[in-house]
């Protein structure tokens, strides 16, 4: 684990299993901005930025990127830019643009969702083929494909690249685009062995999140073509994600890309370990096959539900996320480690349950 220093009065023995996203950005990770040049990014001054945004171009083998707040931006400025509103957007139904964004593709481009049921998040071409409209004036025009490499709410499962290309390339043989949710896609990498471009090649969009497993306060990076990278400029602007002095933010990117990748590897192996310790405790009815740092279990039918599961290991000092009636997200990263994770189990094991 790599540990970060208290800012202010740091919450006391809890252990944030909620998500990757609840990591702190270190010491050294904080010190590496210290001197560097800033520019204004909107003018296309801020050396950092540029950097950054160049080093995941050329990381996923596109012409241009733009560094942006969040994920979900760069999530809802690629359906806007890939569809005009009443297309229908094809995805899993456990898709992070359905469950986490607030509507955002009906409310900011006017798109249809068509969810797909499939194991793990993880679609065939033939169902990507199965859910493409015909051309019909009395339907929503089929249009973008987006896929999620690791599948968030599959447990972090790892798109196979062959799968991955099979269904990407099923949808833009039919004239759609297709569009890669990346924000784990280096715990892809990780666990793989391969290289982003692995994942990345042919899709028409791509992104990757800093503020989960790499560890960043703020940050991700969408790329695409020229043309895609200037139609996702306006809509930054628009939707006020245009920002100033970003190096102070784009450093910390940077300096996560050079010291914690490879350490992903630790996060995994102890999802693993949470994930064996779990399955044999009598609350857990099942855990899904853990890939990388994301532990989906379901609870056992004489267990308490997930809201009052995830409550009563709340006040034993952990969090965990909620995703369904009886469903938990368990997920790991540099600010959780053995100590936290036995407090995890300890209070699962604890969990009543009716016999």
């Amino acid at each position: 684990m790599v540990a970060a220093p208290p800012f202010g009065e740091r919450r006391s023995l809890m252990y944030e299993f909620y998500s990757d996203t609840q990591t702190r950005a270190t010491r050294a990770m904080r010190e590496a901005i210290l001197d560097i040049e800033l520019g204004d990014e909107r003018h296309d001054a801020d050396p950092k930025t540029t950097e950054l945004c160049e080093r995941i171009a050329d990381m996923f083998g596109m012409e241009k990127a733009v560094f942006l707040p969040s994920g979900t931006m760069c999530n809802e400025i690629a359906i806007a830019v890939h569809t005009r509103p009443g297309d229908e957007v094809i995805c899993a139904r456990e898709s992070h643009i359905i469950f986490a964004e607030s509507g955002g593709p009906a409310a900011l481009s006017g798109v249809m969702m068509h969810p797909i049921d499939c194991a793990r998040g993880l679609m065939t071409a033939e169902q990507v083929t199965a859910a493409i409209r015909p051309r019909s004036s009395h339907a929503p025009r089929s249009r973008l494909l987006n896929l999620e490499q690791t599948s968030n709410l599959g447990g972090g499962a790892i798109w196979p690249a062959d799968q991955l290309h099979a269904a990407r390339k099923a949808a833009q043989d039919a004239g759609l685009a297709a569009h890669l949710d990346g924000a784990r896609i280096l715990n892809a990498t990780v666990a793989t062995g391969r290289a982003p471009k692995d994942y990345t090649d042919g899709f028409d969009s791509a992104w990757i999140a800093f503020t989960k497993g790499l560890g960043c306060p703020v940050g991700a990076v969408l790329a695409g073509s020229r043309d895609f990278i200037a139609d996702a400029w306006l809509l930054k602007r628009r939707w006020g994600g245009a920002m100033r002095q970003t190096g102070v933010l784009a450093g910390m990117c940077l300096y996560a890309l050079d010291h914690h990748v490879d350490r992903l590897a630790e996060d995994h192996a102890l999802a693993a370990f949470i994930g064996g310790e779990l399955a044999a405790l009598p609350p857990v009815r099942r855990v899904e096959p853990v890939e990388t740092n994301i532990v989906l279990l379901d609870l056992a039918e004489n267990a308490p539900d997930a809201r009052a599961v995830a409550g009563f290991l709340k006040e034993r000092g952990v969090t965990v996320t909620v995703v369904g009636r009886r469903r938990l997200r368990i997920v790991t990263h540099l600010d959780v480690d053995r100590t936290g994770a036995q407090v995890l189990i300890d209070g699962f094991a604890a969990v009543p349950t009716i016999s």
